[in-house]
């Protein structure tokens, strides 16, 4: 029986969800170049992105389960952090996290047809690793972002998960909030990883809840290499404590 049920599952992403997909991207993508070329920005960049990601999920019937919005002030910019389980991350917190915000991304998915040029007329950010210009420039673009009162949304491991397990965070975000004195959030995803996990063969989506867990924000202890790593530290506590119990504890990632 759950042979069968995984066949049918896979013949309709096959049949019906890749093409709704793909006419999907087109479209939301289309709608954010046009729409920050010629209108607001931040409105277009936002529910365009919102609406891509929610289709995608409910395309492919995944419940998505979300816990702690009421952590949030409205008024309030943030640097988020999350854990980076799988590509379904990105489509769990677009689509549900119900805040806008600009992803620093890697500099590689600029060059994915419509979705990176959609990202690029977003003026979301590229992570440049390749010089120290590259890096500076990368910093001084996230801190334009967040001076104007956007949030920012990071995966600090800067590479998906093998095992599940979170690996090590990178500075990079908490010098952010520690320079402009923002508080961090930490964001926990279960689920992408058994949705989408990067071991498996990239044709087929597998079944299972998502769950986004938004935790109370950490707000500056002062100023400097301390409060970063005290922001670091928390974060990756918080994040730690509501992964599922499988996936509890360090393993070290070898692409970071």
């Amino acid at each position: 029986m759950k042979w069968l049920v995984i066949f049918f599952y896979r013949l309709y992403q096959l049949v019906i969800f890749l093409p709704l997909f793909i006419l999907c991207t087109i479209v939301c993508a289309l709608m954010a170049i046009i729409g920050c070329v010629v209108g607001n920005e931040h409105f277009w960049s936002y529910y365009s992105g919102k609406l891509w990601s929610m289709w995608t999920v409910f395309l492919l019937f995944l419940p998505v389960k979300i816990e702690g919005r009421e952590n949030l002030d409205e008024k309030q910019s943030y640097v988020f952090v999350a854990n980076h389980q799988g590509t379904f991350d990105i489509f769990l917190i677009y689509g549900f996290l119900n805040r806008n915000f600009k992803w620093m991304m890697k500099r590689e998915l600029e060059h994915i047809p419509f979705v990176g040029p959609a990202c690029k007329a977003c003026h979301h950010i590229f992570v440049d690793k390749r010089s120290p210009s590259g890096i500076r420039r990368t910093i001084g673009e996230a801190q334009n972002t967040l001076k104007q009162g956007m949030s920012l949304v990071v995966f600090p491991e800067g590479a998906r998960t093998w095992t599940g397990h979170m690996g090590v965070f990178r500075r990079g975000p908490f010098l952010l909030a520690d320079e402009l004195q923002l508080p961090v959030c930490p964001l926990t995803i279960n689920g992408s990883f058994e949705v989408k996990p990067r071991m498996k063969d990239i044709w087929w989506v597998y079944w299972h809840p998502l769950k986004l867990t938004i935790h109370q924000p950490i707000f500056p202890q002062g100023k400097g290499r301390k409060n970063e790593k005290y922001l670091m530290e928390k974060s990756y506590e918080a994040i730690m404590s509501s992964l599922e119990p499988d996936y509890q504890g360090f393993v070290e990632n070898t692409d970071q």
